[in-house]
Parts: C-alpha cells; structure tokens; sequence
C-alpha cells in the first residue's frame, strides 16, 4: 500500500521533469511552448464561456421546471424491478448532463445513508464511472466549432449506460445489495 502512496506522489513530477528533458534533448524551446500553450488556454476559456452560460441555464431550468424530478418518477419502477435503488436513479440521470449537479446528489446521498452504505457506494462508482456527456459536447465542441457530434452523442450516452451498468453489477458483486 505504501507504494501506491509514493507512485502517486512522484507521478505527476516526474512526468513533466520527462516532457522537459525530452523537449530539450529534441530542441524544443520548452519555455515558449508552455508560454504560447497558456495563451491558448486563456483563449480557449473566453470562448467557452457563452456555451457554459448557456449549458448552466438549460441545466438550472430542467432541474428547477420539475422535469427531473417527473422523468425520475417515471423511471423508477423500472429501476426498482431489476434491484437498482430509487435513491440513485436521479443521479443516472444527471450525471451525463452536469458533474456539479451529480457531485452534490452523491454528497446528499452519503450524507444521508453513509459512504459505506450500498447506495453510497453505488453513488461514488457511478459518479466515477460515468462522464458529463452533454456538458463535454457542448462546452468543448462548441468552442472548436464542431456542429455534428450526433455520432460522439451516441457513443458518450452509451458509455455512460454501460458505466452506469458496470456500477450496478460490480458493487452488487463485491458488496451486496
């Protein structure tokens, strides 16, 4: 276990010490990339800044219209026939559309049955399992100017069903439900 702890702790250093090195044996100007690299992020955050506006208005509405909270009404039977627990079942549902939102149903739900608990468990293997699909494709496509991402929409939602899946059946595996 304790060499976990050091690998973690020395990863990331010796990473970029391994791009520095690297950069100048090739005779790359190291400093002025990462310099030029920085003008590009602070770009790239100005431009994304209107699509997360907007992305955090049609989040804050769908929450806030009770659309949520209808469309987890309607899916709950059929989550609660195949043994998945009511609780987690609006965190299925957003956590393709906003990681804040997600981050703080799972903090509600181990607040409320405990981190050790089956469906505090599940909460953090879906939340790590599972990606903000609707958020990456529209922040981040729309600031490259990407206008068909119907097919990356596919694949993004479909990955998430099956991490949300994997989840389900690996902590039902290893602990129970």
């Amino acid at each position: 276990m304790q060499w976990i702890t050091m690998i973690s702790l020395w990863i990331i250093p010796i990473l970029i010490a391994f791009i520095l090195v690297y950069g100048t044996y090739k005779k790359v100007p190291t400093y002025e990339s990462f310099v030029e690299g920085g003008k590009e992020g602070i770009t790239i955050s100005f431009s994304i800044i209107p699509f997360l506006v907007g992305m955090l208005v049609a989040i804050s509405v769908f929450r806030s219209s009770g659309a949520l909270d209808a469309f987890v009404h309607l899916l709950k039977p059929a989550f609660e026939a195949i043994g998945v627990p009511a609780e987690v079942v609006p965190l299925a549902i957003i956590r393709p559309i906003s990681g804040t939102a997600a981050l703080g149903m799972t903090s509600d739900l181990m607040a409320t049955y405990g981190a050790d608990s089956f469906i505090g468990r599940l909460a953090s293997t879906i939340q790590g399992s599972t990606d903000t699909t609707f958020y990456v494709l529209t922040v981040y496509f729309g600031a490259v100017g990407i206008k068909k991402m119907g097919d990356a929409l596919k694949v993004g939602l479909l990955a998430d069903l099956l991490g949300f899946a994997a989840a389900i059946i690996i902590i039902t595996l290893i602990f129970g439900s």
